[in-house]
């Protein structure tokens, strides 16, 4: 299908309407906060580069969500901008559209920014099927990920639902994936195991222990409290992780030992700067 650069064609419609209505408006910034009204309008106003058809209605009139998804991706291939009424028309489509998104995110040549987006929908429809997939994207994954993380956000949409397979995967985890699993399971029931795994991340962690800390607070376990206090004391802790550190201990009850910062602690010279 055709790949409407419905950006450029509101590009042009904005030209007229600017030498129409210049004398409207007192100034630019005026007229920049009419863009709002003036697209709504563009939305609503039949157009000759469509055949006369509004462009907020053109993708209404297609129903077949493997068309419309085949669409996009071609968007995406053809790097046109992608217009937003044919993703809402994708996600209006609900349960009808999640096959075509979890066929095109398997695809081996289709953009990684199509699978993005198509991951995005499927959380908007809010559906469980691929559930299974976006866990195991976690399983061996990278710290910075962006895949991984928009899949593990679908999982949080997805509440306790997701929860038995996490926990079933986070034993099978690398450290990274563990980290993200843990970050949606420490505010499920904590058993020994899963508390076994929040510790040893904590433990081996050298550059992320003030969120690890804030995950063990969240199991509410209080056997993490020495641990918590022996990184508070340690003099490789920097202030803002020792705040982070006693939130954490006084949320397990515990009490958290007083240190003494100075300037020697950039981020604490820092935030005493700005007081």
């Amino acid at each position: 299908m055709k790949c409407i650069d419905f950006d450029k064609e509101f590009q042009r419609y904005i030209t007229v309407w600017m030498k129409e209505h210049a004398k409207d408006y007192k100034n630019v910034e005026a007229m920049e906060n009419a863009m709002p009204e003036v697209y709504a309008t563009f939305l609503d106003t039949p157009q000759a580069f469509i055949a006369g058809m509004k462009p907020g209605e053109y993708f209404l009139s297609f129903k077949d969500p493997k068309a419309l998804v085949n669409w996009m991706e071609d968007y995406f291939k053809q790097r046109v901008p992608v217009p937003d009424m044919l993703l809402n028309r994708i996600g209006e489509l609900g349960e009808e559209s999640v096959d075509a998104l979890v066929n095109l995110i398997g695809k081996e040549r289709t953009p990684q920014d199509a699978k993005m987006c198509a991951v995005t929908l499927l959380r908007e429809i809010g559906t469980e099927k691929p559930m299974e997939m976006f866990v195991s994207w976690q399983l061996d994954r990278k710290e910075d990920d962006e895949m991984a993380d928009n899949a593990l956000e679908c999982l949080e949409s997805l509440g306790e639902k997701a929860y038995p397979l996490m926990r079933e995967a986070i034993a099978k985890a690398n450290a990274a994936g563990q980290e993200a699993l843990l970050s949606l399971l420490c505010d499920s029931v904590c058993d020994d195991e899963l508390f076994e795994i929040a510790m040893n991340l904590f433990k081996q962690s050298k550059d992320n222990k003030a969120v690890l800390a804030d995950y063990l607070s969240r199991l509410q376990d209080d056997r993490a409290l020495p641990a918590l206090m022996a990184a508070a004391q340690d003099e490789d802790t920097h202030y803002l992780d020792y705040i982070e550190l006693r939130s954490a201990i006084e949320k397990l009850g515990g009490e958290c030992p007083e240190r003494e910062f100075d300037e020697k602690d950039p981020m604490y010279e820092a935030l005493q700067r700005m007081q």
